[in-house]
């Protein structure tokens, strides 16, 4: 079987000459596969996390010890995707020596190890609980970055996060809101 290109080509989600190499802070979000509601519940505008979220919280709270090069900030456990802000502040540039451009750049291996990390301890629970209600996988197969560029973007993404249990009742990804829509 050939590989389209057209078909399966992925889209960059890189600002074109954008040096991520550099010390910066991104907005990240990652969603749940089919955007399936695995982390919580949120009830009268407040998340509450399930076991699935609260093993999230657990290894967002461990990226600055697997990454002493980055800061986390604020970041919010939805029920069906999770946003947070990593500053990097000292990217090292022997991170990954042979990838071209960008070869400093820790957030994709900072991303990546938040999501294996996750992804292991959501399948060991799934196989020691027989868990037949929890999805086959955790994350959708990529993550949505933002360059956040200055103070005042900052400060905003920083009270996205914080109200963002509070909009539940009209975000996009809400399962209840999709459906009504659809009727």
């Amino acid at each position: 079987m050939k590989h389209d290109p057209d078909k399966y080509h992925r889209r960059s989600i890189r600002l074109n000459d954008y040096d991520y190499a550099q010390e910066g802070s991104y907005f990240i979000t990652i969603c749940a596969h089919n955007r399936e509601c695995l982390l919580g519940d949120i009830a009268n505008g407040e998340m509450s996390l399930n076991e699935m979220g609260t093993m999230v919280k657990k290894w967002w709270l461990k990226l600055k010890s697997k990454f002493p090069l980055i800061e986390t900030d604020a970041y919010v456990i939805m029920p069906n995707h999770f946003h947070g802000i990593i500053a990097a502040v000292g990217a090292d540039p022997r991170v990954c020596p042979d990838s071209g451009a960008h070869a400093g750049a820790p957030l994709p291996k900072i991303v990546q190890w938040f999501k294996t990390m996750t992804t292991n301890e959501y399948i060991r629970y799934v196989k020691t609980n027989s868990a037949n209600q929890w999805s086959s996988k955790l994350w959708q197969r990529n993550y949505y970055e933002h360059v956040i560029r200055n103070e005042e973007a900052l400060n905003a993404i920083r009270e996205y996060i914080e109200e963002n249990p509070s909009g539940w009742q009209q975000d996009p990804d809400n399962p209840d809101l999709m459906r009504r829509s659809s009727l």
